[in-house]
C-alpha cells in the first residue's frame, strides 16, 4: 500500500518560448519518487500563483486554463483510485502511463493479439 501520493502543477522556465509563454507541467510524486507529465499548456510564468496552482485573472482564458488543469488533476485522482483498488500498488511511472495510455498492460494484451 502507498504511503505518500501528491500532484503539483508547476511552470518550467528554462523553456521559455519566444512568446514569453512557458510549459505548464504536472508532478505526480508516490512515496518520494517523481514523474512529470507536459499539460500541453502555455501560460506567462507571471499569470500563474504557484501558491494557489491557478491562473491568475478573471478572463475567460484564465478560467478555461483553471478548469482544463482541474480536469486533469482529478483524471489522476481517478486513475489513482482505480489502480489501487485493482492492484493495490502504484507507483508514479505507472500512474503517468496510465495517464498517458501507454501503460504496460495495454502493450502486453497487444502484444500477446500479434503474436496469435
Amino acid at each position: 500500500m502507498n504511503k505518500t501520493f501528491n500532484l503539483l502543477f508547476f511552470i518550467k522556465k528554462n523553456k521559455i518560448r519566444t512568446n514569453g509563454t512557458a510549459p505548464i507541467y504536472l508532478r505526480i510524486t508516490v512515496d518520494g519518487k517523481a514523474a512529470e507529465i507536459a499539460a500541453k499548456r502555455y501560460i506567462d510564468p507571471k499569470k500563474r500563483d504557484n501558491k494557489s496552482q491557478k491562473t491568475v485573472g478573471n478572463s475567460q482564458k484564465a478560467k478555461t486554463l483553471n478548469s482544463y488543469l482541474k480536469t486533469l488533476e482529478q483524471e489522476v485522482y481517478d486513475f489513482h483510485y482505480l489502480m489501487l483498488k485493482e492492484e493495490n500498488f502504484v507507483t508514479a511511472e505507472s500512474l503517468k502511463s496510465k495517464l498517458l495510455g501507454t501503460d504496460v498492460a495495454t502493450r502486453m494484451l497487444i502484444l500477446m493479439i500479434k503474436i496469435k
